[in-house]
């Protein structure tokens, strides 16, 4: 028999197979014998038929299959809803419904429906959109109705959408819940009340949902001892850093709280069942299921559960450790089975991240089949009892099959869907089945049910298909098992793994600092590198460069003489150079980690981000040399060759700032040598061991040793390689003044001719906040922005502008968010905030935040010894406030009003910065004016405003924030190159053969 330690090794194994291996172990237990089949089918068509006949009797089901989310009506419903609710202010509201409403075509859905409320509901939606789209060329009656219309649409529109709150939310309060749960329309089903929306920000809110639990759990109790309620419980609630750096505090305080919540549980004779979450927190939630399970207090109590996810490659060896957990803890332990709430948040979170392999699989089909090989190991293990939560008649039939009546488990729906395919079953056959039950106010738990309406309209869902009234039975019923292995177990061919995402390039890959042995791992070769190690062995080299300017001249002359031959050499053998390099630096990561986190003070996520950059430059550049870098054929006239080649300028002085001393550097450096050219790099001062090790790593790749050359030095070198008039381009990466400095240097020179600056430089990053958004995604991403790195990103987050609506409830999450961070020593996986980078930058910062002290609106603690900068807040009265870029962990802050969106965009380009900007709003049509008038390079619109992808996000501002083209963009190249063309007459040899041949074939 599995035991906890053997199912938890089998599933460390499972989450690094590759798909077809873990569904060649699933699909015997999913394979139906050919009368087992039969069978199966037979009942599933009489689960359709009432399926279809609920689908059919009410009208709520008839509007969402009207409005299904592959109709551009259906996505504007579910955008409104989503948030509608939370927006506080009347003239928001308004253009949130203009923008979902005005725009999409209701008339087509006009008299569709067999239903004369759904037909109603259309025309009302007809009329709403004739309200308020009326634009400028409106008559004046029409701009009058929709003056007037405007108050009554914004009542109607929040009725509606609190209806719909209604029919997916089982009560506002755990009374409403109760007394709805034992209304006529649930009888006989019992309900499992989930009393949240998402997860908590705060330690406010992990103490207040807490709260709620113990609240819920007494008042289920005392209700009705005999109506056999649940609760279901999620553990990022409790915790705001539910996270794998932080295991070592989180679960223990976990543990403590489930512990007595299931005490309280226990003693109120209810059931509690641990919800599933993303995969990353699988191991955490066990190891507290366990530990809570073998409390002595809840010996011989049956009523702890939890839920598993079968879309997980580790779902089979989940139910393996829960029969092993049940009869180690002498009970039966609930197992709810459910298809999975967050794969599409988990495919991209591995993309973003590099790793290996997906955690999950990426067919439907092939969860369908996880689902019942689980199902079939429940309903085998004496110490589970089994939950099977779906909405799909296969699946249900199946289990109804094989479980062979109604003893020993129970079916899970999620309140308000999946009507019609229990009711009979629970009503006349004796099964029994219980209601997933939402609880809380319809504004906070819309959310909640945006997300579960798009899981379960997914084209590829049960529900979707069903709604479709060109899906067959036969294609309903389709077998998953068959399917899988018709096409061999092979994941789906549209999600191709991580390394396989950009096109002509391989991906760089990442590290799963979720995993907490590979975390584990990461800080050891981080915090135990010896000095040799450190300075990256001899390979360095950097004792062996003269930090002064004697240097920079022997070293461009060495670049000069190189030229020629680094020029002619093939494109294909320059780019199979530099992919070398990204190969190196992958076999190198975690010395290059360890420098990074030494020298430039990085955390471990940025270090491996920073790694993981410089990968993708080396790459990315090599693939566009590949394609640009060969001679282009031009059109023109019969008997003219015409030939446009690029070609390199010379010597590029590459100059590197110390906060992205490894992919900025090396950014510069890759492109430049792919383009032809070669280099004398010079990083930051605060650098140079990173650079050396870089450089290095190039040589071993193939590039010679004069082709780049490294100077070491502070300003008095920077100014004598710009200075030198042999250079014949310079990238550039620091303050504005500097490149202005060195802008004056390339111009003033009579000595050479003109040459390009490619600059990027700093930036008064705003981002705009209006009172649509979702609050919780916004503090996330503030803090992102704001904090990570230090602040020390050129992207980040300085100024905060919040519709002022909304600006009192942001700031208090945003504080409460500030305060779980962890300041701390950057080798440590816990820190979230790391020093500055030396000693002059924390001067400079902590003299400013101390003079505006009075101006605070927040800040946390910082340690008293180092160069810890403690974040914080500055309020500021508006916008042209802030007049330079303060490059740490400061973000002000000021508001604007309802309607001074465009205003308050003005404002910000007036600055003359223009690097990044963020918008979160709900408003499509905000989100377009915010494109169309914002003069910065990157605009993030609702997600962080950090974290560019090399190739996805090309990187770069204008106006005082930089030069252009975008590095790590398709522009990029060709600003190191020449261009020249060759024309030729190819009739001066006597004769036009290209026409001679067209006549010869026109038979002339």
């Amino acid at each position: 028999m599995t035991s906890l330690t053997s199912a938890r090794a089998e599933m460390r194994d499972l989450r690094r197979a590759p798909e077809p291996a873990v569904l060649a172990r699933l699909l015997p237990a999913a394979t139906l014998a050919p009368a087992t089949r039969a069978a199966v089918e037979n009942r599933a068509l009489g689960l359709l038929a009432d399926l279809r006949a609920a689908q059919g009797s009410g009208w709520v089901n008839r509007f969402l299959q009207q409005y299904r989310l592959n109709t551009a009506e259906g996505v504007a419903l579910l955008s409104l809803a989503e948030a509608f609710l939370r927006v506080p202010d009347a003239a928001t509201a308004d253009l949130l419904i203009r923008d979902k409403i005005g725009g999409a075509d209701w008339g087509a859905h006009t008299g569709k429906s067999d239903s004369l409320l759904v037909n109603s509901a259309t025309w009302g939606l007809v009329l709403t959109r004739a309200v308020v789209g009326a634009g400028e060329r409106a008559s004046v009656l029409q701009r009058l109705i929709a003056r007037s219309g405007e108050p009554f649409v914004r009542t109607a529109v929040g009725a509606a959408m609190r209806m719909m709150g209604q029919i997916f939310v089982m009560g506002r309060t755990i009374d409403e819940a109760l007394d709805r749960a034992s209304d006529s329309d649930n009888k006989g089903f019992t309900a499992s009340f989930d009393m949240l929306g998402e997860a908590a920000r705060t330690r406010d809110d992990a103490v207040r949902y807490y709260d709620s639990y113990v609240a819920a759990i007494q008042r289920i109790g005392a209700s009705n001892q005999a109506a056999g309620h649940s609760i279901s419980v999620k553990l990022s609630a409790l915790h705001p850093r539910y996270e794998t750096a932080h295991a070592a505090t989180c679960v223990p305080e976990l543990t403590d709280m489930l512990g007595s919540l299931a005490s309280a549980a226990a003693a109120a004779g209810i059931g509690l069942t641990v919800d599933a979450e993303e995969t990353e927190r699988l191991d955490m939630s066990l190891d507290i299921i366990a530990a809570v399970a073998q409390h002595r207090q809840l010996r011989g109590w049956d009523g702890l559960g939890m839920a598993a996810q079968a879309y997980g490659k580790r779902a089979a060896a989940v139910i393996d450790w829960a029969q092993a957990l049940g009869a180690e803890t002498s009970r039966q332990l609930g197992v709810r089975l459910v298809k999975g709430a967050y794969w599409d948040s988990e495919i991209k979170r591995t993309q973003v991240e590099g790793l290996a392999d997906y955690p999950l699989f990426t067919r439907k089909a092939a969860t369908d089949v996880s689902y019942l090989a689980c199902a079939a190991k429940m309903l085998a293990a004496p110490n589970i009892f089994p939950a099977f939560a779906t909405h799909n008649a296969l699946t249900v039939a199946t289990i109804l099959e094989w479980a062979g009546g109604p003893e020993g488990f129970e079916f899970q729906r999620l309140h308000g869907m999946g009507e019609g395919l229990y009711e009979r079953l629970v009503r006349e056959d004796g099964y029994a089945c219980r209601s997933y039950a939402p609880v809380g106010g319809h504004r906070d738990l819309l959310a909640y049910l945006v997300r579960r309406l798009l899981e379960n309209g997914a084209n590829s869902s049960f529900v979707h298909q069903l709604a479709d009234a060109g899906v067959s039975d036969i294609d309903l019923l389709a077998d998953p098992a068959v399917r899988i292995a018709a096409v061999g177990g092979t994941p789906h061919p549209s999600i191709p793994l991580p390394r396989d995402l950009f096109p002509g390039r391989v991906n760089s890959s990442g590290l799963d600092l979720a995993d907490a042995e590979v975390l584990a791992r990461v800080e050891r070769d981080v915090l135990h590198l010896d000095e040799a190690d450190r300075l990256f062995g001899k390979r360095s080299k950097i004792n062996d460069v003269d930090p002064s300017t004697g240097q920079v001249a022997c070293a461009v002359a060495a670049a000069h003489a190189a030229f020629p031959a680094w020029d002619a050499t093939p494109v294909g053998k320059r780019a199979d150079i530099l992919e070398r390099l990204g190969d190196l630096l992958e076999r190198d990561r975690a010395k290059l980690m360890a420098l990074c986190v030494d020298e430039a003070k990085k955390t471990i996520g940025d270090a491996l981000g920073e790694v993981r950059e410089a990968v993708d430059f080396c790459r990315y550049y090599a693939a566009q040399a590949r394609e640009h870098f060969v001679p282009m054929l031009l059109p023109g006239p019969t008997g003219e060759r015409n030939e446009l080649r690029l070609a390199g300028r010379g010597v590029f002085a590459c100059i590197a700032p110390w906060n992205f001393p490894l992919a900025i550097f090396l950014g510069q450096v890759t492109a430049a040598l792919a383009a032809g050219n070669t280099v004398v790099a010079k990083p930051a001062p605060q650098t140079p061991r990173i650079a050396a090790a870089s450089v290095a790593l190039a040589h071993e790749a193939g590039v010679p040793a004069d082709v780049l050359r490294l100077v070491i030095g502070g300003g008095d070198v920077g100014s004598a390689l710009v200075g030198d008039p042999r250079i014949m381009g310079v990238a550039f990466t620091g303050s504005t003044r500097t490149a202005r400095a060195i802008a004056r240097t390339l111009l003033d020179d009579d000595r050479r001719p003109l040459v390009p600056l490619i600059a990027e430089t700093g930036g008064l990053n705003a981002m705009i906040v209006d009172s649509t958004a979702l609050p919780e995604q916004v503090v996330v991403d503030v803090v992102t922005s704001a904090f990570r790195s230090a602040g020390q990103r050129c992207s980040a987050l300085r100024l905060l502008l919040l519709q002022e609506d909304i600006a009192a409830r942001t700031l208090d999450m945003l504080k409460g968010a500030m305060d779980t961070l962890i300041v701390g020593a950057p080798g440590d996986p816990r820190t979230d905030v790391g020093p500055v980078i030396d000693e002059a930058a924390f001067d400079r910062l902590e003299t400013y935040r101390q003079s505006k002290q009075d101006r605070w609106v927040h800040t946390i603690a910082a340690p008293a010894e180092g160069n810890f900068v403690a974040p914080t807040i500055i309020r500021l009265p508006g916008v042209e406030a802030l007049r330079e870029e303060w490059f740490g962990p400061i973000l002000h802050v000021a508001t604007w009003r309802s309607g001074e969106l465009d205003a308050t965009v003005a404002a910000v380009n007036a600055s003359g910065y223009g690097l990044t900007m963020g918008l979160h709003s709900r408003i499509a049509s905000s989100a377009e004016r915010v494109a169309a008038t914002a003069r910065v390079g990157n605009l993030y619109v609702n997600r962080a405003m950090i974290g560019a992808v090399v190739g996805s996000q090309p990187f770069g501002g204008e106006g005082l924030s930089g030069t252009g083209p975008k590095a790590g963009g398709p522009h990029y190249l060709p600003r190191f190159a020449v261009e020249r063309v060759v024309s030729t007459d190819t009739t001066s040899a006597g004769g036009n053969a290209s026409l001679l041949s067209i006549e010869d074939a026109a038979g002339i």
